[in-house]
């Protein structure tokens, strides 16, 4: 799949930071610079209530910071109304989320296509594009088949395909393995890889050590501040979360 090719890092964050109102102010994330290059695979860990959700809320344009500077492609942020925030939403961003968010009752096709719908081009160029699309992430021979009855990996790789069909400047995953068993889980991995081989840019929050460990440069949560983890320090702070010894005592 062809990806934009602009002579701007993908994100670009200077001082970002979000507080929440509160007496006193409740900051969720602290002052941080970041820059994600093009065709970079990251990951982002911490433990539950670490700022994980701050920072992909920011970076998804879900919410804006209280400070600081987002540019993104080169655009600030910023300066965009919530109209034009949805538009680069949906044509620079592609959302694979643990839940798949997917309409169970339409077929594989269907859930693509209505991600192009504000896109220009008749309903039968949308439609082999979408086709060509579940085609790259090896879901092609379910297209017609409706969600209800596909599995948890087929269903991911449907959403995957939809996150893809703009042509997004990066893949913004959230847990994209959390509701999936071992073995499918590592097969989506194994798809979201050879997106990132490809040539496409990926950010992949996960409380998962195994999966944080996969990405090619790796970024840490702890309490509000986000920095880059080492090996040993990733999993020390991914081990204090509960949900990863609740997964321990579920083995």
């Amino acid at each position: 799949m062809p990806h934009p090719v602009l002579p701007h890092p993908v994100l670009r964050w200077e001082a970002v930071a979000r507080t929440y109102p509160g007496s006193p102010p409740i900051p969720a994330l602290y002052p941080c610079d970041l820059v994600i290059e093009r065709g970079e695979y990251v990951t982002v860990a911490g433990p539950s209530g670490s700022g994980k959700s701050t920072f992909l809320n920011l970076a998804g344009l879900l919410d804006r910071p209280t400070s600081g500077r987002y540019l993104l492609d080169g655009l600030d942020t910023g300066e965009l109304s919530e109209r034009e925030r949805a538009a680069v939403r949906g044509h620079r961003i592609g959302f694979v989320f643990q839940e798949f968010h997917l309409l169970a009752q339409r077929t594989a096709i269907d859930n693509v296509m209505l991600a192009q719908l504000y896109t220009q081009g008749g309903r039968a160029a949308r439609r082999r594009h979408a086709a060509g699309v579940l085609e790259h992430v090896g879901i092609a021979h379910r297209a017609r088949h409706l969600v209800s009855r596909m599995s948890g990996g087929e269903r991911q790789r449907v959403a995957i395909a939809r996150a893809l069909v703009n042509n997004p400047s990066f893949l913004l995953c959230d847990e994209p393995t959390g509701n999936l068993d071992t073995a499918t889980a590592a097969t989506v991995l194994e798809v979201i890889a050879g997106l990132h081989r490809a040539g496409l840019t990926v950010i992949l929050a996960t409380h998962d050590v195994s999966v944080a460990a996969g990405g090619q440069r790796r970024l840490l949560v702890r309490d509000g501040a986000l920095s880059e983890a080492a090996g040993a320090n990733l999993a020390r702070a991914v081990a204090q979360s509960p949900r990863y010894w609740a997964a321990r005592e579920q083995r």
